[in-house]
């Protein structure tokens, strides 16, 4: 796991406003996530929750939160979660997503990510599939999206 990022996310989420201050290094680090203006609110071997505010930078024309703000949130909670779960001696890439818009996407967003079987050390890459809920302040599933994750060796 990546000892690294989750040591700083344990660290600061014990601190006012420390989930605020990790978030934003993450979006330091990947910078297009911004975009979204995300708040990781827990992350753990196995888990990543994060959420993001409905306001206008990620509405569409109908005024709910965008398609592709969803998939902004699902790609970084399947990232962060896949980090933290896979052992130190793999990496990891996003191979490709499958979604599905379920509901309109009203008000705060709240993703959780886990992975669809314990991550495990390997000679070779294999495919780990992280599964993705997003649901609405009622907790209603609004969108489902499932990332595909190759996970590697480190060579």
């Amino acid at each position: 796991m990546s000892q690294r990022i989750l040591s700083a996310y344990r660290t600061l989420s014990r601190k006012p406003g420390g989930k605020w201050l990790f978030s934003k290094l993450v979006c330091w680090k990947a910078p297009y996530f911004s975009s979204i203006a995300p708040r990781i609110e827990t992350l753990e071997p196995g888990r990543c929750v994060a959420t993001i505010k409905h306001r206008r930078a990620v509405t569409n024309h109908i005024g709910t939160v965008h398609a592709i703000a969803l998939c902004n949130l699902a790609e970084l909670t399947g990232g962060l979660a896949c980090d933290v779960s896979i052992p130190a001696s793999m990496r990891w890439i996003p191979k490709g997503m499958t979604v599905g818009y379920l509901k309109k996407a009203v008000g705060t967003m709240r993703a959780v990510a886990t992975p669809a079987f314990a991550p495990r050390e390997a000679a070779q890459g294999y495919e780990l599939p992280f599964v993705v809920v997003v649901e609405n302040p009622a907790g209603e599933t609004v969108f489902r999206a499932t990332i595909a994750m190759w996970v590697s060796p480190k060579n």
